[in-house]
């Protein structure tokens, strides 16, 4: 498998490897919306929970730390897999959805009233 980065490989190729590794094993009998939800949920809570307990600060050096680092970043392989195999499953486009989610929150989260706070859009 070729070296891929973030800066030279476009999304279409990922959700082709991922679609492929699926295909390969026949699991795609298994990979209903509700199934691929369900796992993108359980991957994610494992991702959460290497962080457990943490300050905001501590997550940070958690996130660094050699040692941990690897296996965080398998969690969120796992995460982004399961992500991209609901889009190949469901026929969303993934750059056109995060474009649209990304025109929305700036229309609810407006610079000049978000820059800098955490409060939810209802309550700027």
């Amino acid at each position: 498998m070729s070296t891929l980065t973030d800066t030279v490989t476009p999304v279409a190729e990922l959700k082709k490897r991922v679609l492929a590794f699926a295909q390969e094993r026949d699991w795609e009998q298994f990979h209903s919306p509700k199934n691929l939800s369900m796992a993108l949920a359980a991957e994610a809570a494992e991702l959460m929970e290497h962080f457990l307990w943490a300050t905001p600060e501590a997550s940070r050096d958690i996130a660094a730390e050699p040692a941990k680092r690897q296996k965080i970043a398998e969690e969120l392989a796992d995460v982004v897999i399961y992500s991209l195999e609901f889009a190949n499953q469901t026929g969303m486009d993934v750059a056109a959805i995060i474009e649209a989610k990304m025109a929305a929150n700036a229309r609810k989260y407006p610079v000049e009233k978000a820059k800098g706070r955490s409060e939810k859009y209802t309550e700027l």
